[in-house]
């Protein structure tokens, strides 16, 4: 009977599920049946106990885990600044091979990352770029900020169009024309209700808002028509004076509003 030989360079398999605290760690170490089973908090203590654990094996290692918000970015760096491969599996990849293996959509982290060591014996992986090694880190951040300011942006803009406009002053969309136009929400900001303008007289309106609409062709006749509507509005009537910040506080703290009509239920 032949006695089988483990090469000195496959490599060690370590299957990380990501969390918030703590991951999950599965690690199958060639030539043995039994496998090694770490809790690793998330801090730099556990990172270089884990480090110095995988180290001492003497052999390659890969690391293996699914990509969680941005939890799994720390440990990555350290494993891949220690020397280790680092892959990626696919979320979508994950929960399907779950549900095949398991017959259940039911989940836990002891079992995501026997899922992941599954994946990566079948080679189901993909490769991990870390964006402080490649140098691409600040590129990324300014990406996803642009990403969300874009996105409030949208959402602000929808919350005006289907709410705020449709109650206070349903005749100035039509005065919009992009929502990349800047002067628009100057100009609500500065007008936030026909009543705000059928205060004054047109010529004074109208030198009032030079500024504000930013450059336009056939500026005076534009804000005619803007005077014109907003005395024409269909809006609803503002029956109380809005409230200012400390009024604001005061309510939310319990207190009585002395000078508001209408009060608040």
């Amino acid at each position: 009977m032949t006695d089988a030989t483990v090469a000195q360079t496959e490599p060690v398999l370590v299957a990380i599920d990501i969390a918030k605290a703590r991951h999950e760690v599965l690690i199958v170490i060639p030539g043995k049946k039994r496998r090694r089973r770490l809790t690793v908090l998330n801090q730099l203590d556990d990172f270089n106990r884990l480090i110095a654990a995988l180290s001492d094996y003497g052999r390659p290692v890969r690391a293996v885990f699914e990509a969680t918000g941005n939890y799994h970015r720390a440990l990555a760096y350290r494993l891949r600044d220690a020397g280790f491969e680092v892959k990626l599996v696919s979320s979508v990849a994950l929960a399907r091979t779950r549900e095949a293996l398991n017959n259940s959509w039911d989940k836990n982290d002891p079992k995501d990352a026997q899922v992941i060591l599954h994946m990566m014996h079948i080679g189901n992986e993909q490769f991990y770029h870390d964006p402080m090694l490649c140098g691409t880190n600040d590129l990324q951040e300014l990406s996803k900020t642009h990403d969300i300011v874009s996105r409030s942006k949208t959402e602000l803009w929808h919350r005006i169009l289907t709410h705020y406009l449709p109650l206070y002053w349903p005749e100035a969309e039509r005065f919009h024309r992009s929502s990349r136009s800047d002067w628009f929400f100057a100009f609500l900001d500065r007008y936030p209700s026909p009543h705000f303008i059928s205060a004054m007289d047109q010529e004074a309106f109208i030198a009032d808002a030079w500024e504000v609409i930013g450059r336009k062709v056939s500026k005076e006749r534009f804000l005619a028509d803007i005077y014109k509507t907003a005395n024409t509005s269909v809006c609803l009537s503002i029956t109380r004076r809005f409230c200012d910040l400390e009024e604001v506080e005061a309510f939310f703290n319990g207190e009585e509003i002395a000078g508001i009509t209408g009060g608040f239920p």
